[in-house]
């Protein structure tokens, strides 16, 4: 299950790259038709990001499970679907999010492809977690820290799906911004100087 799913991860990151192009007989003027494609950079940097934080997310609770059944199986199988399905609204946001109205429609059916990524991939871990298919050497508190990681994401979807319809641009960078929160270490670090203040206010009062 692990390896089909890093395969379809690979797949769709890489699809993104097809989506974008220049426009045909900009020979003339190459610079500026780049330039006129940043739509396509900012989505393609958006929806790569957020399929790296759900990849990332997926092999966390692949490496705690100790089982599987038919129906995480099954549920794996939709998230996929959800996830190989993104290339279609990364063009959309793409192409019209400079388009009044437009620009708004392809805003909501993005951020609703990433609301439904995130509450799949919540609930195959909720479904591992009740099904006691996690390992054994699992602590209560991995199981419960893990679960309460993917609270924030499908509340910042819907935050900002709520924004999109009346400044879509801003809500698209909203999504990267929680793509790029979940794929940066940020516990770890938050943990890591709180362990290191709690050395020095230590050492100080020894001192």
């Amino acid at each position: 299950m692990e390896a089909f799913s890093d395969g379809v991860f690979a797949i769709a990151i890489t699809l993104l790259v097809l989506e974008i192009g220049v426009e045909a007989g900009a020979e003339d003027d190459l610079l500026t038709a780049l330039t006129h494609q940043w739509p396509s950079y900012v989505a393609y940097l958006i929806s790569f990001s957020t399929i790296g934080a759900v990849w990332i997310k997926h092999t966390v609770i692949t490496e705690y499970l100790d089982s599987a059944t038919a129906i995480l199986i099954r549920l794996n199988l939709l998230l996929l679907m959800v996830v190989s399905f993104l290339p279609f609204p990364t063009r959309l946001v793409a192409e019209h999010i400079n388009v009044h109205n437009a620009e708004r429609v392809a805003t909501t059916v993005y951020g609703m492809n990433l609301l439904l990524t995130s509450f799949l991939l919540g609930a195959l871990w909720r479904y591992a977690v009740r099904e006691r298919l996690i390992r054994a050497d699992a602590t209560d508190a991995e199981v419960t820290t893990l679960s309460r990681q993917f609270v924030p994401s499908l509340t910042g979807y819907v935050v900002m799906m709520v924004v999109g319809l009346f400044v879509p641009l801003v809500a698209v960078l909203g999504y990267l911004a929680i793509a790029v929160y979940i794929i940066l270490p940020v516990h770890a670090i938050w943990r890591r100087r709180s362990r290191s203040w709690g050395l020095v206010r230590r050492r100080h009062d020894r001192g």
